[in-house]
C-alpha cells in the first residue's frame, strides 16, 4: 500500500486503508488540517514526487534509509536540476534504529589552484559575477563521493539497483511542472550564453508544463557511476569532460583535484532542549552549532504560554537569531583549516551571557551586537530530503548547487550542472555574499578548503527513541526555518504537516531587519514590534521544509512544504 501526500492536501482519515491515493495541492497555500496522515512502514519526503516515489520503491525492495537516500539523491539530480545534483555537495545526518549516530560531510572544496583574492579586482573589491557564474565559480563536487561513502558504510542493496531509477528518468524523460517550465524559460538567455555547445535545459521555443525533459548525456554519466562507482565520476570520461569544461569556461578544477576529493565522516553536534536530544551537522556547516545556540537561548522562556508568532515569542527568537548569526560570521569555517570553538559556542554559560543583554523594551541593534567574546551566502535553491525506513533507521540530507541551477554551466558530454559554491566563502572577509551573509577570516578562501554552509539536516530523539527528521533549503534562512519548525511541534503542538506549513519569519544579524512571509505576523504583533524599533520587511516564501515525525504510537507523519512541489510518500 502506498499513499501520497501532496503539498496542501486535506486528508480524510477514511482513506487511510484504501489503495494508492494522490492528494493534489494548491501552490502557496496553507494546510488547515490539525493532523497528518500516518504510515507504519516508512516515509520519504523530498522536493519532487518522482524522487519521493523512487525512495519508497527502494524501501519496498528491502533497502534501508541510506539505500533510499542514495537513490533519491541521484533521482533529484535528474528531476530537480536547479538544486538536486551530482555536480554539487551536501551533508548527511544518520541515526540507526539502534541509536547509532553519524554525520557525513560531502561539501564541495576549493580547487588546489584557488587563492584568497581570486574574486577581487585591482582595487581589492569583489567582482560579484566571477563567484556566481561560469567555471570559476565551481568548487570540486562532492555528491557522488558522498553517496558512495554512505552506501559502503550503511547500504544493503546493490549499488547498481540504486542508480537505475535515475538513469531511466534521465533517458526517458520526465514531465516538467509549471514551476520548472517557468524557471527554465526565465534562464533561457543565461543558459544559452554560458553553454555555447548546447544543453538539454534549452529548447527551441518555450518550455511548458507537461513537456518532457530528456537528458541523454546525464543518463550516460549515471550509467558510468552505476558501473564504476566513484571512478565513473572522478576519473575517466566524466572527469575529462569536467576538465575540458573548466578550460572552456575559465575554471580551475583539475583532474588531480577530482581524483583527490574525499567525503569525510564527522562527529555530530548534539544538544538538548527540554528533554529532546538534537543531533545535527558540525562545521563546515554552521547550521548545527547555530541551531543548538538558538534552542538553548529560548529554552527557559514560556513560549507555549505566549503562543505561536506572538510578539514576545518573535522578539525573543529574533534576539537569539541576531546573536547566533553574529557568532556565525566570526567563528565558523572549515574545521580542517580553522579551530572552531564549538564547545564554547554551545555552552549554557556562554549562551546565557549572550542573552543577558537583551532589552524587552527596545530592539537591539546589530551594529552593537557583535560576536561574543569567548577567548582566543548561500543561495536559497538548496534541497532537502528526510527518510525513515521500516526498522526506524533515519537519514536527513541537505544538498545543493548553491544558486538556482548553480553556475548555470552544464558539463558538455556529461550532462550535469556545475555548482557555484565558491560564493559561500568570504570572498572578501567582512563583505556580504549574494544573500547578505557576512563572513570573516574563518571562512576565507584557501586551496582545498570547504566553504561554510547554513545547511542544517537534523534528527531529534525523545527518551532514546526517534522523534523527528527535519531540514530545509533556503540559504541563510535554513537555520531559522528548522528552528521554527522544531518549536512548532515541541512548543506549539502542531502536527508535522501543520508545523511545516506554518508561516515563517527570519533574522540573520545583518541586514538588521525581520523578514516575514505574508500573514506570518498579525497587524497587532507588527505594531508592537515596530514600536520597539524593529524593522519588518515582507518577502516571499522562506524555506521548503521536508520533515518526518515519529509518533508515540509508532507511525510516521510527513510534512511536505507547500512552498514548492514537495511530496511525502509513505507506505
Amino acid at each position: 500500500m502506498r499513499k501520497i501526500i501532496k503539498r496542501n492536501s486535506f486528508v480524510l482519515w477514511a482513506v487511510l486503508f484504501v489503495g494508492p491515493v494522490v492528494f493534489p495541492g494548491c501552490a502557496g497555500g496553507q494546510l488547515g488540517q490539525k493532523n497528518s496522515v500516518e504510515f507504519r512502514n516508512g516515509m520519504v519526503v523530498s522536493a519532487k514526487e518522482q524522487a519521493s516515489k523512487v525512495g519508497v520503491d527502494i524501501l519496498k525492495k528491502g533497502g534501508n534509509a541510506v539505500d533510499a537516500a542514495v537513490a533519491v539523491q541521484f533521482a533529484l539530480a535528474v528531476v530537480y536540476p536547479n538544486a538536486g545534483n551530482i555536480g554539487g555537495g551536501g551533508f548527511m545526518v544518520y541515526r540507526s534504529a539502534k541509536g547509532e549516530v553519524n554525520t557525513l560531510d560531502y561539501r564541495e572544496k576549493a580547487a588546489a589552484g584557488a587563492s584568497r583574492d581570486m574574486y577581487l579586482d585591482a582595487q581589492g573589491q569583489p567582482i560579484v559575477d566571477k563567484s556566481l557564474y561560469g567555471g570559476l565559480a565551481a568548487g570540486v563536487p562532492g555528491s557522488v563521493a558522498g553517496m558512495v561513502e554512505a552506501h559502503e558504510k550503511y547500504g544493503k542493496l546493490k549499488w547498481a539497483v540504486l542508480l537505475e531509477p535515475a538513469i531511466a528518468l534521465a533517458a526517458d524523460g520526465f514531465q516538467l511542472s509549471e514551476r520548472q517550465a517557468r524557471e527554465l524559460n526565465e534562464l533561457h538567455d543565461r543558459f544559452t550564453e554560458l553553454n555555447p555547445l548546447g544543453t538539454a535545459l534549452v529548447k527551441k521555443g518555450k518550455w511548458a508544463a507537461g513537456d518532457k525533459l530528456v537528458q541523454k548525456e546525464l543518463a550516460h554519466t549515471l550509467e558510468l557511476i552505476r558501473d564504476q562507482g566513484r571512478k565513473g565520476f572522478y576519473q575517466g570520461a566524466v572527469a575529462d569532460s569536467i576538465v575540458a569544461e573548466m578550460k572552456r569556461s575559465g575554471g580551475i578544477i583539475t583532474a588531480q583535484d577530482l581524483k583527490n576529493y574525499q567525503a569525510v565522516w564527522r562527529k555530530p553536534v548534539t544538544g538538548n532542549y527540554k528533554g529532546y536530544k538534537i543531533i545535527t551537522m558540525p562545521p563546515p556547516s554552521s547550521g548545527g552549532i547555530a541551531l543548538v545556540q538558538l534552542l538553548k537561548s529560548v529554552e527557559s522562556y514560556p513560549l507555549k504560554r505566549w503562543g505561536h508568532n506572538a510578539d514576545s515569542t518573535v522578539q525573543l527568537m529574533v534576539e537569539a537569531e541576531r546573536r547566533a548569526y553574529a557568532d556565525r560570521a566570526s567563528y565558523l569555517g572549515d574545521p580542517d583549516f580553522y579551530k572552531v570553538p564549538q564547545t564554547a559556542l554551545t555552552s549554557e554559560a556562554y549562551i546565557k551571557k549572550r542573552m543577558s543583554g537583551f532589552n524587552w523594551n527596545k530592539a537591539d541593534l546589530s551594529t552593537v551586537v557583535k560576536a561574543g567574546e569567548i577567548g582566543p551566502a548561500e543561495h536559497e535553491e538548496t534541497t532537502h530530503y528526510s527518510i525513515v525506513d521500516r526498522e526506524g533507521n533515519a537519514v536527513s540530507i541537505t544538498t545543493t548547487l548553491n544558486g538556482s541551477y548553480g553556475a548555470c554551466v552544464t558539463v558538455k558530454g556529461a550532462g550535469f550542472l556545475l555548482n557555484n559554491e565558491m560564493d559561500d566563502f568570504s570572498v572578501k572577509p567582512g563583505a556580504p555574499n549574494m544573500y547578505g551573509l557576512v563572513g570573516g577570516e574563518a571562512n576565507a578562501i584557501a586551496a582545498g578548503k570547504r566553504m561554510l554552509s547554513s545547511m542544517t539536516p537534523t534528527i531529534i530523539e525523545k527518551d532514546g527513541k526517534l522523534f523527528m527528521v527535519v531540514g530545509t533549503p533556503g540559504g541563510s534562512t535554513i537555520i531559522t526555518s528548522v528552528f521554527q519548525t522544531i518549536l512548532n511541534v515541541i512548543e506549539f503542538d502542531k502536527s508535522m504537516q501543520a508545523a511545516v506549513s506554518a508561516k515563517r519569519f527570519h533574522h540573520q544579524w545583518l541586514p538588521d531587519d525581520i523578514e516575514t512571509e505574508d500573514n506570518a505576523l498579525d497587524s497587532l504583533t507588527e505594531q508592537k514590534l515596530k514600536a520597539k524599533g524593529y524593522l519588518i520587511k515582507p518577502r516571499g516564501p522562506i524555506g521548503r521544509v521536508d520533515a518526518i515525525l515519529h509518533t508515540p504510537w509508532g507511525y510516521y507523519q510527513g510534512g511536505a512544504d507547500p512552498r514548492g512541489d514537495d511530496t511525502a510518500i509513505g507506505w
